[in-house]
């Protein structure tokens, strides 16, 4: 017999929450609050969220800021997606609904939102430094998560992979910030 669509989606529904479940119940056995790994990676959340509060340039705040909101949507899709397709996976977080949440939202935006602050303050290439940021998290914090056990990869992706799409999205955030900041020019 034939499954209809709407048998297929309702059982794609109770799949997500049965994962949703499994999720949780991992996360209060292996990343709750009692554990090393849940502190290393909410520090790694906090404190980068605590230096741009201090460092960010004010005067430039709504377009360093719409960069750095452009770096964190590229990386949390694109991220969501990886783990979705099993090419790796967080094994311990801040939330269990949220995997990748520590790294996604606070280091990697405010690292390349310092460096794309100090390469529009000081009229660098943005594509030089971008590329040397996108090094140093491919082939050195990379391979730090992995040492710690905060980050696993599978099937085919290895780190000179993890530094392309570092670079890659690097660069689409800048060109969609170009983009904004050429539309506003043009009122």
């Amino acid at each position: 017999m034939e499954t209809t669509r709407q048998e297929l989606f309702e059982k794609l529904v109770a799949l997500h929450e049965k994962l949703s479940q499994d999720s949780i119940h991992y996360w209060k056995l292996y990343s709750g609050f009692n554990t090393w790994q849940f502190w290393a990676c909410l520090a790694i959340m906090v404190g980068p969220i605590i230096v741009i509060y201090f460092t960010i340039d004010r005067r430039r705040i709504f377009h360093i800021g719409f960069f750095g909101f452009a770096v964190h949507v590229l990386f949390a899709y694109f991220d969501a997606s990886g783990i979705r397709y099993g090419l790796w996976g967080y094994p311990y977080q801040v939330l269990p609904f949220l995997p990748s949440l520590s790294l996604d939202a606070a280091i990697i935006p405010v690292a390349i939102m310092l460096v794309y602050q100090w390469t529009v303050k000081h009229s660098k290439n943005f594509y030089l430094y971008a590329f040397l940021t996108a090094i140093a998290f491919g082939f050195a914090f990379k391979p730090l998560l992995v040492s710690l056990n905060l980050f696993e990869m599978y099937k085919w992706v290895n780190y000179p992979f993890i530094f392309l799409i570092y670079l890659v999205l690097f660069v689409l955030a800048y060109w969609l910030t170009r983009l904004f900041l050429r539309m506003k020019r043009e009122i």
